[in-house]
């Protein structure tokens, strides 16, 4: 064990276990989903929003614009989100979730959810939903340092 500082290992570790995770999750995802398409479907069901525009996206991702046009174009085709105009920005777009777009993000959900027992196996479900409420907190304060 290194003598770095507890807030370096802690969030050290939370990185690996993400790399970890998400390369679990990418072999359980259907063949044409990416985990930067699951993540914007995500982004509307967990949110429980009808509309956001693509700059919005791109902040919510920290992603470039460009790049969020794109993984969006691809959405759009393979029919899981809808975009149409805004209103209120005669230029700009407003995205949507589709039907389609919801039910794949469920299926990805399930997807997942053979892997559950492994960690249950290390931690109980009781202790998983004792850590939820710090670990939202340090999402929605870190989200708040984003640039």
């Amino acid at each position: 064990m290194t003598n770095d500082p507890v807030a370096f290992t802690f969030f050290n570790e939370i990185g690996i276990i993400n790399q970890l995770v998400s390369t679990l999750f990418d072999k359980v995802l259907p063949a044409d989903m990416t985990r930067a398409q699951f993540t914007v479907l995500n982004h509307f069901v967990r949110l429980n929003i009808a509309e956001r525009s693509p700059a919005q996206l791109a902040s919510a991702f920290q992603l470039t614009r460009p790049t969020m046009t794109s993984t969006l174009a691809r959405m759009e085709r393979h029919g899981l989100i809808k975009m149409g105009p805004d209103p209120a920005d005669g230029r700009g777009k407003l995205v949507s979730l589709t039907d389609k777009g919801r039910t794949t993000r469920d299926a990805c959900v399930a997807a997942m959810l053979p892997l559950a027992p492994l960690l249950n196996d290390v931690v109980d479900e009781a202790k998983l939903h004792a850590m939820l409420p710090d670990l939202v907190n340090l999402r929605m304060l870190l989200d708040t340092l984003r640039p």
